[in-house]
């Protein structure tokens, strides 16, 4: 038994592979028929398995007869098991009459050593028309001339009352507002002075708090969350030890920051956070919630191990992230 099994087993592993389907990909217009200037949506389904990726076209606008209006984000319609289906949708405006034929709708298709175009079998149509208007039962007249009407005084009377009682309003409360400033030995320019630029690591703990509220990957929002967290790293980086971190690869970076003396947690906490955004970002990845959590704090920590030591203050930790 277990040498027949051994036996099998490749043929077994073949019959896998081959049972894992590309994905389905269908469209269709709402509505297929509107009236010249009115809007409606291209939208695009895809089913696919969850480790197959695809990505969706840029809608090009066609010789200003139908434009783009918005092209929403990737709707995730329901997920059963390992298969997802997903939903984009283009928003569109027609501006003259006709019959079109869109054409079909097409995917970018990769899995393992695949790359492939997917398309829909039919193609779409859409219907624009225009206002019929009744000759026989409505009559056209010409323009009528444009009336002038003599100015009045009485017109602008009372904006005018308005508008005195305003500037002295100002007028009294600007040299209430020098006398007080006076007796405290300022001046009005003081007030417009910009304020000082905040330490490095201020900013970056007070941009990872903002981060942390918007809870971003609690709502599958992983791409824009790592997104953020890793600019947050590259400005703190740039502005504490001038390194041109905001135009450099996350390779790059490493490199850059061999030279620069770290604590090794800091080093590596660093290396990890960039690794991770990478995949993210570029590999569609989708790391679980404790992993999120981890590098949010691995961040957070990183900032505070690496500032200057004059421009310690009292601060507090990392806000408990929400799984």
């Amino acid at each position: 038994m277990k040498r027949l099994f051994l036996a099998l087993a490749p043929l077994l592993a073949w019959g896998a592979a081959a049972a894992q389907e590309v994905p389905k990909v269908s469209a269709h217009v709402e509505p297929d028929s509107i009236l010249i200037g009115d809007r409606f949506d291209l939208v695009i389904d895809v089913e696919k398995d969850l480790v197959q990726v695809v990505e969706f076209p840029e809608f090009e606008d066609r010789e200003g007869k139908i434009e783009i209006v918005e092209s929403l984000p990737v709707d995730t319609l329901e997920r059963d098991g390992r298969q997802l289906k997903l939903r984009k949708r283009y928003r569109l405006a027609a501006f003259d009459e006709g019959r079109y034929n869109l054409g079909t709708a097409s995917v970018l298709y990769a899995d393992k050593n695949i790359i492939d175009t997917l398309t829909t079998r039919d193609s779409l149509y859409l219907e624009v028309t225009t206002f019929q208007i009744d000759s026989t039962s409505q009559s056209i007249y010409d323009l009528k001339g444009q009336r002038t009407l003599p100015f009045r005084l009485a017109e602008i009377r009372t904006y005018l009352l308005w508008g005195a009682v305003a500037l002295l309003l100002l007028a009294a409360g600007l040299y209430a507002l020098v006398r007080w400033l006076r007796s405290r030995g300022k001046r009005l320019g003081d007030l417009f002075k910009p304020a000082p630029p905040l330490p490095p690591h201020v900013a970056a703990i007070r941009a990872l708090e903002a981060l942390h509220n918007q809870k971003l990957w609690q709502n599958n929002r992983h791409k824009q969350y790592y997104s953020g967290l890793t600019d947050i790293l590259r400005t703190y980086i740039a502005a504490r030890w001038g390194i041109g971190a905001m135009e450099m690869t996350s390779d790059e970076i490493i490199a850059a920051m061999r030279p620069v003396e770290l604590p090794d947690k800091a080093r590596m906490d660093l290396t990890a956070i960039l690794r991770d955004g990478d995949l993210v970002k570029f590999a569609k990845a989708t790391p679980p919630a404790e992993e999120n959590e981890a590098d949010y704090l691995k961040a957070y920590y990183f900032v505070e191990e690496t500032k200057l030591a004059e421009e310690s203050t009292p601060t507090e930790g990392p806000d408990t992230m929400d799984n």
